[in-house]
């Protein structure tokens, strides 16, 4: 027997003895460790619902680290989580919730009603202004029961409490009130599949499972999210078998990556859609008034050569703000690119030799799109300075009004139009810099409108006028491309309709 052959026939006798005195329950339901090569620097302010920020980043933890009343999952829109069922009032002024029998905090706490009041209470995230002026009170019925009664009938009030906000997400009112908000923000403590481990700013964060979760044990004993916000250096991590899914591969490194043997391409379509936004066009002393510079520059670019090059042909241009797969969507004339027409907007606007436009802000992650979009507008004389930023600083900025010239971004949130109208476009929403009153008139009275036809009319109307105005130049619906590396037999990419990222995370799976 050679010595290799030796080391060989002992290491699988050590290996067998080994499988022999472990723990069956270990190695029969858990894997080790499933890793994530992440896009985005991770912030601090994403581990905490209350903070949530009308964006579907932050939920790339919370369906690992939090859970909700009631939340989208596989199958279903809207499926009950903390909460087992929830009644409306025939009024519909009373939505009463009545909490899961056993679920508890990762601290050994139970999830009771007070901890739901308090999550509300504290919620200061994206449309909480909405929400509690429409909310008249909440009420502990009893430890396991909580009613929201509302100051007027409102349509979507489950939507903006459970989906397109933070607020439905619920922490421990003990435990923030003893170790504080910044304290929490270092140790949260939730009620979701896995637990907080560690957080190493701009490296990683460590989640490992909490077996005692209400709806199974998560396979994978620990789930870290590694980050490396360059595209090639995800791509060669996940060839190296370093991680064994990555986010967010395009162009020809996602071809690349669909050609290697042993990994797999997973592409979603998200609810995420893209666009330019004009913050400046109610100023009259901005170049940005005058519409026929914003639609010269949604002429300007080509969406489908964009989607080619970046995305594979996966993405889709619906050319609105509001997903296509989103209720109350309305279809608007199929985007345009036409070059020539842009050079001659621009010179009935008084730039026959076109204009420098200033600064253009993008989320670094999605830079590359910016580029090609800053080309096209380069080549029908709109000259732009492009200002990437890390995306909790962008989505902080672009919140706190303080862009101006032109913003490249984004929202993936869930909801329906209303809710990404709420954001985007009606006064005192979380990213709108001004609004215009007709538009605001007509948000007011489809808030309050029980009739669903006559309810979808009036989003339809506003959705129409968004688009003749332009207060928005679309870029399109975006195709995430993932990667999975060979260890992995359930990835959770896709299972939830429109969602970014993997989930539920207590469903991924290593193979045996």
């Amino acid at each position: 027997m050679t010595l290799r052959s030796l080391r060989t026939s002992v290491s699988i006798v050590v290996a067998a003895v080994l499988l022999l005195v472990a723990p069956v329950r270990e190695v029969s339901a858990q894997g080790d460790q499933v890793t994530w090569g992440v896009h985005v620097v991770l912030a601090p302010t994403w581990f905490d619902p209350a903070e949530s920020s009308g964006i579907i980043t932050p939920y790339m933890i919370y369906y690992a680290l939090h859970d909700a009343l009631a939340k989208p999952m596989p199958g279903q829109l809207l499926a009950p989580s903390l909460a087992e069922s929830w009644t409306v009032s025939k009024d519909s002024l009373a939505y009463e919730f009545v909490l899961r029998s056993g679920a508890r905090f990762h601290n050994g706490e139970p999830i009771t009603a007070e901890d739901v009041k308090f999550s509300f209470d504290r919620y200061r995230g994206a449309a909480a202004r909405t929400l509690k002026e429409r909310v008249a009170a909440v009420e502990i019925v009893d430890p396991a029961r909580v009613r929201f009664r509302l100051k007027q009938p409102w349509p979507d009030f489950l939507t903006f409490y459970t989906t397109a906000t933070g607020a439905g997400w619920i922490v421990p009112k003990k435990y923030v009130e003893k170790v504080g908000e910044d304290g929490f923000k270092k140790a949260p403590v939730g009620a979701g599949p896995y637990k907080f481990v560690s957080a190493t700013s701009g490296v990683d964060l460590v989640l490992e499972a909490f077996d005692q979760y209400w709806r199974k044990r998560p396979s994978v004993r620990r789930l870290v999210f590694k980050v490396i916000p360059d595209e090639s250096t995800r791509l060669a991590a996940l060839k190296r078998g370093e991680v064994d899914i990555v986010y967010s591969i395009r162009g020809a490194l996602a071809e690349e990556l669909r050609r290697t043997p042993g990994l797999q391409l997973k592409p979603t379509v998200l609810h995420g859609t893209f666009w330019v936004y004009f913050p400046e066009q109610w100023d009259t002393k901005s170049p940005w008034h005058n519409i026929k510079l914003r639609q010269a520059v949604s002429l300007a670019f080509d969406r489908n050569a964009i989607n080619q090059a970046e995305t594979l042909g996966f993405s889709r241009i619906p050319n609105s703000i509001v997903p296509d797969i989103f209720d109350f969507f309305w279809k608007p004339p199929a985007a345009q690119y036409d070059p020539a027409k842009a050079k001659r907007l621009l010179a009935e606007a008084g730039y026959p030799n076109g204009f420098d436009a200033g600064e253009y802000f993008c989320d670094v992650a999605y830079a590359n799109v910016a580029e090609a979009v800053q080309n096209y507008l380069q080549a029908v004389g709109i000259r732009t300075t492009l200002r990437p930023l890390e995306r909790a600083a962008f989505f902080s900025g672009y919140g706190e009004k303080k862009f101006k010239n032109l913003i490249q971004a984004a929202s993936g949130a869930f909801g329906n139009a209303a809710t990404r109208l709420e954001a985007f476009v009606a006064a005192g929403g979380t990213y709108v810099y001004g609004s215009y009153p007709d538009i605001d008139g007509l948000f007011r009275e489809q808030a309050a409108e029980l009739d669903r036809k006559r309810r979808e009319a009036i989003l339809n109307r506003i959705q129409q006028l968004v688009h003749e105005r332009t207060i928005y130049a679309p870029i399109w619906q975006l195709g995430f491309l993932n990667g999975v590396g060979p260890r992995i037999e359930e990835s959770s990419l896709g299972a939830i309709p429109g969602f970014a990222y993997s989930g539920p995370y207590e469903d991924v799976k290593l193979k045996n």
